[in-house]
């Protein structure tokens, strides 16, 4: 693209941010429609993170992604948060508008939107696992819970955290909690699994949140993690003929719900997936 002085910037802002796939992401779009934006990427300190939302605001940004460790931080600078950013304490998108600065979460949906796109399931009426208790485990759950699953049980290493979030997602859905170890029975009864925990993360591919024996072919498990795409887990699952899901769609689809929240345009999910897996 030709940079301008009518160029404007979108960004991501997070402390490291050298690992982001965002940008390709997002250039690749802005392309496409031959927008006059430009997606950039700033490492920003929480001794800096004051000064750096102040200036964005200045520089007439029409908004931004926010990621670790500044999803809950930026909560406060904010004139108000839409329900789902509110719901999951956490804020990954803000938006301009009409002169007022607007926090979003685009995890859970971006979620969905691949799980129904890649997973071809109806999570109506299904029982659902999710190995994790964290910030992701929290979009997630909220995703699920509000389209009308029959129960989620969370299964941690930390109890009490599981316990925390299941109190909190009991408000649309049933819930139980399950120590991670320990959650067979669980996983047998339900027809999805998402592994939110960072296990079989490089450098330790070879790792399992889980016993993969305790897999059946019934299920749909799905891994937020996208490297590697095939996961220790998912590679269990695929073996006894289960249906895998990998994070590289929920990647994607939250990054183009943000697209269509600053912009008003559909995003072109094709182009952005290419601009991902052009590079491996």
């Amino acid at each position: 693209m030709q940079i301008t002085s009518q160029t404007k910037t979108i960004a991501l802002i997070g402390h490291p941010i050298a690992h982001s796939r965002s940008p390709e992401m997002h250039n690749a779009a802005l392309q496409y429609y031959n927008l006059p934006y430009v997606y950039l990427a700033y490492d920003i300190s929480i001794e800096q993170f004051s000064d750096a939302i102040n200036g964005m605001k200045a520089l007439g940004f029409i908004g931004w992604n926010v990621t670790i460790p500044h999803k809950v931080r930026i909560m406060e600078h904010l004139d108000e948060c839409a329900v789902d950013a509110s719901e999951i304490g956490a804020v990954n998108t803000v938006v301009r508008q009409d002169q007022k600065w607007i926090g979003y979460n685009t995890d859970g949906m971006g979620y969905l939107r691949s799980l129904k796109e890649e997973g071809k399931i109806d999570v109506k009426g299904k029982r659902v696992v999710i190995l994790g208790a964290g910030g992701a485990a929290r979009a997630v759950g909220y995703a699920l819970a509000t389209s009308a699953v029959e129960q989620i049980v969370v299964a941690n290493r930390t109890l009490s955290k599981a316990e925390q979030l299941a109190k909190h997602l009991e408000k649309w859905t049933k819930t139980d909690v399950r120590p991670i170890y320990d959650c067979k029975q669980a996983i047998q009864e339900a027809a999805l699994v998402v592994n939110t925990t960072s296990v079989g993360m490089h450098p330790h591919v070879n790792d399992c949140p889980i016993d993969p024996t305790w897999l059946h072919e019934d299920l749909l498990v799905s891994d937020l993690i996208y490297e590697p795409r095939q996961t220790a887990l998912l590679q269990a699952a695929s073996s006894i003929g289960a249906k895998t899901h990998n994070g590289l769609g929920m990647l994607i689809h939250q990054a183009a719900y943000a697209f269509e929240l600053w912009l008003g345009k559909q995003a072109p999910i094709e182009r952005m997936r290419s601009a991902l897996t052009e590079r491996g």
